[in-house]
């Protein structure tokens, strides 16, 4: 089989490791000739995965084709299905998901809970809906990794928030955030993996470190597997799903957010499940069974970002000495250079003590330190 995957960063480079496993050609297209899925297909494509042309003439060749991030174009997935290409997850899905504006009225229109909300047309918009503050003014399209996200705390931070069209939701009490992750096939049958539980850096609002399965209330456990579900059902494709729910205090759970591809919140299932997030797609495009989303062990991802104050070669400090404890996998993207708060690389942690895995998962951070030359 021919598989294409628009865009080359960590998730294509990890999507291909699991690859290597299958009788599968792959193809990947990227901007970057130098990205860190670049060297590990077979065939890559230099071009701009947002461009019509582009992404038509790379995927009419092919059998089957996934995404490892929702900024893609999205009418040429579309051509490229009506002429017989899969595409996973459907560009269907995809258009809803990659404008937040959409994604929250597809929630509200399928009963599935999640905090209330008003769409802004532009920045002087936002004075019409005081009444919702405190906020988060989400812009509907291109945000990412905490970028296209700002807190409104009251009437002073309106001119913080963006003159596009956006979604203003109301800040939820938040207990705890989770990360469920959904398999769902071409005959419709799903697996779900454990829940993961994420603790976020509220500066940089990325991913600090994260521990998984969750430790969750039985409700709370049957209410986001519900939920979860619910979306990907009513999605109505398939493809492997992530999606963000909040815990309140009164143990509610909310949908934040879905990701239709493999995602951050899932590192861990390379060496914790046995089946990865990674292999399950595969699995899914395919057609092979669904894998086994069991944990092996309890597990911590800490996500190492490129250090304040640095840009340029990347220098891994203190690898070696990570690298000498016992249940401890690093996974380093091949990324050359380094800037602050870049993404280069993760670290899963296994053990079955709970306490013993937030210990390391806290040593690793201060320790591993992403440089510059």
């Amino acid at each position: 089989m021919k598989a294409g995957i628009l865009g080359g960063g960590q998730l294509g480079r990890m999507l291909l490791q699991a690859a290597a496993n299958y009788t599968v050609e792959t193809w990947v297209m990227e901007n970057d000739p130098n990205c860190p899925a670049a060297h590990l297909c077979h065939h890559f494509v230099q071009g701009d995965i947002n461009d019509f042309d582009a992404v038509y003439a790379f995927g009419k060749g092919l059998d089957v084709l996934t995404i490892e991030i929702e900024s893609v174009n999205v009418d040429a997935l579309e051509k490229l299905e009506s002429e017989g290409v899969k595409v996973y997850p459907k560009p269907s899905a995809i258009r809803t998901i990659k404008n937040k504006i959409l994604q929250k009225q597809f929630y509200e229109a399928n009963d599935i809970p999640t905090s209330a909300f008003v769409v802004t047309a532009n920045l002087s918009d936002l004075n019409n809906h005081t009444a919702l503050l405190p906020a988060v003014h989400k812009i509907g399209q291109g945000g990412y990794d905490g970028k296209g996200v700002q807190i409104i705390q009251d009437e002073k931070d309106i001119e913080k928030g963006f003159d596009a069209p956006a979604v203003l939701e109301k800040m939820v009490p938040i207990h705890k955030e989770i990360a469920m992750i959904v398999a769902m096939n071409e005959k419709g049958e799903t697996a779900l993996y454990p829940p993961a539980e994420m603790v976020f850096d509220p500066v940089l609002n990325l991913l600090d470190y994260q521990l998984s399965p969750a430790a969750l209330p039985e409700k709370v456990f049957w209410k986001a597997e519900a939920i979860a579900l619910r979306v990907v059902k009513a999605l109505n494709s398939p493809g492997l799903f992530a999606v963000e729910l909040f815990v309140d205090k009164n143990e509610e759970v909310l949908v934040n957010e879905t990701a239709p591809r493999v995602h951050n919140s899932g590192h861990h299932t390379i060496e914790a499940n046995y089946s990865s997030q990674y292999d399950m797609l595969w699995r899914i495009m395919l057609g092979y069974p669904l894998g086994n989303t069991d944990a092996i062990l309890p597990s911590a991802i800490v996500n190492l970002l490129g250090a304040e104050g640095h840009s340029g070669d990347a220098v891994y400090d203190n690898l070696n000495e990570v690298l000498k404890m016992d249940n401890v996998f690093v996974h380093l993207y091949g990324k050359k250079q380094t800037k602050p708060g870049r993404k280069m690389g993760h670290v899963t942690i296994m053990h079955k003590d709970y306490q013993d895995l937030t210990h390391k998962a806290n040593k690793i951070k201060h320790l591993l330190k992403v440089v510059a030359k």
